[in-house]
This record gives structure tokens, sequence and C-alpha cells, in this order.
């Protein structure tokens, strides 16, 4: 099972943390060595997990724009944000 680093139990991890809990869930769903249970366990936390790299990088991205916005000689390009 997946340690978790959190010094407290209901605040949300930070970015880093995030994405390296969700690689590891990975890995071991990828493996094949987990029961049918642990897998549907790590699916739910995989997606809390993504929700919140989401909104930390949604949060960064608005952050920049505001940065770049506040620069008068910043030259500002669209891309893309709906990647997958």
């Amino acid at each position: 099972m997946v340690t978790k680093k959190r010094s407290k139990k209901d605040s949300p991890p930070d970015f880093e943390t995030a994405l390296e809990e969700l690689e590891t869930l990975v890995e071991q769903m990828e493996a094949g060595e987990i029961t049918l249970e642990e897998s549907l366990q790590h699916f739910e936390r995989g997606i809390l997990l993504t929700r919140t790299c989401q909104e930390a990088l949604k949060a960064a991205e608005q952050k920049v724009e505001i940065l770049l916005e506040n620069s008068a000689d910043a030259n500002t390009q669209a891309f893309d944000t709906d990647r997958d």
C-alpha cells in the first residue's frame, strides 16, 4: 500500500507529493499483483490525486497569466489547454 506523506490527514497533498503518489499507484496497478479490491481503492485514490494535480496546475497557470498581464513588455501566446 502507498504510504501517505501528509502531516495533516485532511489537507490535500501538494502537487509533487500527489504526482509521486499517483505514479506509485499506477505502477502497482500495472504490475497486476494487487487484488481487485486494492485496484479499486487505488483507482479511487488516483482520481482524487489527479484532480488535486489538475487544480494545482490550473492555479499555477492563472498566476503566470496574472504575472504576464502585469508585465508591460511580456509577450503572451495562447496554448491549447485541452490536450490529453
